[in-house]
């Protein structure tokens, strides 16, 4: 096993390394930089004329080397990360980018694995109860949501959904974590500062973002679970245990239901990059100070660094993901350790 892990750990650092320098490319592709951006600010503000602003533009470029060919940049970024475990700076925000990565991804994290939690749960149980109620009302109206839950796009749910609450409901202080009244105090310190009244302001104010992006996964694991649990029953090892007189209900749980789990074992392991990114696509909507809205804004005014340490930590997410999934399916199926 260990030669296993170590293995597909070795395969993972070259997709890695070829992932960061794809990503530093493409965020470099579009015109303009954070000197354009510091021209444009300081045009629209009446503070200079375009000579000054294009002088300090290009004085900004130099101090900061955005001048430098996209090679040396890159060299300079990604040997940073490696020797010196230093991410660069944040021009906007005007501080280490590590500081931005560690303010917002533990609430990206968090919020990324209680959805994959309820989606795992709840579509492995909703897809147990289709299966064994087939073709009833029950299955039908379960079969309608998994549908809805995988074709109807995240950020249009999203929107929906806040314009329900903010037009129609009236609820108030959308897109922060707490109600105004908590802002001032700090809930990171640990158990120290935790009470329940503080635990139920953040639920309402962050179950929209939860239920969003629970929905995708939740519908697909639904779906699958049914679908393998369907074929499982007709098994000819199900029906030689209800021969022997097994209950229906032991059948199903301790026969049918784990061998028809095997694709969704297979799939947590790479779920989890696909809840990071929902919970990013609805953050985004709800402007909540999550890993979404800094990628946006790190894009739109040309703050390269932060924008490709966050897009490389996704896709680290991703490779950790898959080996996961390839780790489970080791432990469940010999054969596959055993050919590497």
């Amino acid at each position: 096993m260990l030669r296993f892990v170590a293995f597909r750990v070795l395969q993972a650092i070259p997709v890695l390394i070829i992932m960061s320098m794809i990503t530093f490319a493409i965020i470099q592709a579009p015109p303009g930089d954070y000197g354009d951006y510091i021209r444009s600010m300081m045009i629209t503000q009446g503070n200079a004329t375009v000579a000054v602003a294009d002088a300090a533009a290009e004085a900004f470029r130099e101090q900061h080397g955005l001048n430098d060919p996209l090679v040396v940049q890159y060299f300079r970024w990604i040997t940073g990360i490696v020797f010196r475990g230093d991410f660069g700076h944040s021009h906007f925000y005007n501080r280490p980018v590590s500081e931005v990565l560690g303010a917002r991804l533990p609430a990206t994290i968090g919020i990324a694995l209680i959805c994959h939690l309820l989606a795992t749960v709840l579509g492995i149980s909703f897809g147990i109860i289709a299966a064994t109620r087939q073709y009833s009302w029950i299955d039908t109206t379960l079969s309608f949501i998994a549908f809805l839950g995988m074709t109807i796009p995240r950020f249009l749910l999203a929107l929906l959904l806040m314009y329900v609450l903010a037009f129609r409901l009236n609820v108030q202080e959308l897109g922060s974590f707490y109600s105004t009244r908590y802002l001032m105090q700090d809930y990171w310190l640990g158990p120290f500062q935790f009470n329940w009244a503080k635990l139920w302001n953040l639920i309402q104010h962050i179950w929209p973002v939860i239920f969003v992006a629970t929905l995708g996964g939740l519908a697909y694991n639904m779906r699958v679970m049914r679908g393998n649990l369907l074929d499982t029953l007709n098994a000819q090892y199900v029906e030689t245990a209800r021969a022997k007189g097994l209950t229906e209900g032991r059948v199903i749980m301790r026969h049918a239901v784990p061998n028809a789990m095997h694709p969704l074992v297979a799939y947590q392991g790479v779920i989890m990059p696909y809840m990071l990114t929902g919970e990013i696509e609805v953050a985004i909507v709800f402007a909540l100070a999550t890993i979404g809205p800094a990628i946006v804004a790190s894009m739109g005014i040309g703050d390269v660094q932060v924008t490709a340490t966050l897009l490389l930590v996704l896709g680290a997410t991703l490779i950790i993901g898959n080996i996961i999934a390839d780790l489970l399916l080791a432990v469940l199926d010999p054969r596959i350790r055993v050919g590497t």
